[in-house]
């Protein structure tokens, strides 16, 4: 297959949840991501907001695509010591996925070099995605007309009852659904832990796991249309 071109999975590099327990990017939003992005011929890339080894959270020893992703030579390769953020340039991939993860909700939304990979991804014709707690990264990007990217968009992620129903409402810095609208967006969401994905163009979002595969279905949907 002619490789179509270049998918970056961009990682949260915050490790600590409130200092209630360990946290990081979400694996199966990352792994899940991959297995299709792989088999629709893309290259996948990683990449973290500080670099180097990435933590993790959310590890499923019965999820299958968790263990390929976790045993691919390339994969291990780029998580002992993941690039910087900062050091892309975002008009060199086809889309953007900012993986989700509780640890994205410290560290996407104050990182000015993740509002400048959405940006570029998105000036230069790709797909920004984000699914679950990734859409974090969405809050602050501005496009170069100075609009917001969030205004007047439709968007999914982690709800406010899903955050209730993991215990974590008082822990987060922020309700990412509250803040999302606040934001200029219309938060569509579903019943707790099910797929739900929304297409707006070309800024695709997810609401939690549970959405990671179809979500990433859709990002090559989209590249692939005309």
């Amino acid at each position: 297959m002619t490789n179509p071109g270049r998918i970056l999975l961009a990682l949260t590099s915050q490790n600590d949840l409130a200092g209630i327990r360990h946290t990081g990017f979400h694996l199966t939003e990352a792994a899940h991501p991959w297995q299709v992005f792989r088999e629709a011929g893309y290259t996948v890339d990683l990449a973290s907001v500080q670099g180097g080894p990435p933590p993790e959270d959310g590890r499923d020893e019965t999820d299958p695509a968790q263990q390929d992703f976790l045993r691919d030579p390339g994969v291990a390769r780029q998580l002992a010591n993941t690039p910087a953020i900062a050091k892309l340039d975002g008009a060199d991939y086809d889309a953007v996925l900012f993986v989700g993860g509780h640890g994205t909700m410290w560290d996407f939304p104050n990182s000015a070099e993740v509002a400048t990979l959405g940006r570029a991804v998105i000036e230069h014709g790709g797909v920004v995605a984000a699914v679950c707690h990734g859409p974090a990264a969405l809050i602050n990007i501005t496009l170069s007309d100075g609009r917001p990217l969030l205004k007047g968009a439709r968007v999914a992620s982690f709800t406010n009852a899903e955050e209730v129903a993991v215990g974590l409402s008082e822990a987060v810095p922020f309700l990412l659904a509250d803040e999302l609208e606040r934001r200029g967006a219309t938060h569509v969401p579903a019943a707790n832990f099910t797929e739900q994905v929304i297409v707006d163009g070309r800024l695709i979002t997810g609401q939690n796991p549970q959405s990671a595969r179809a979500l990433a279905r859709a990002v090559v949907a989209t590249l692939a249309a005309p």
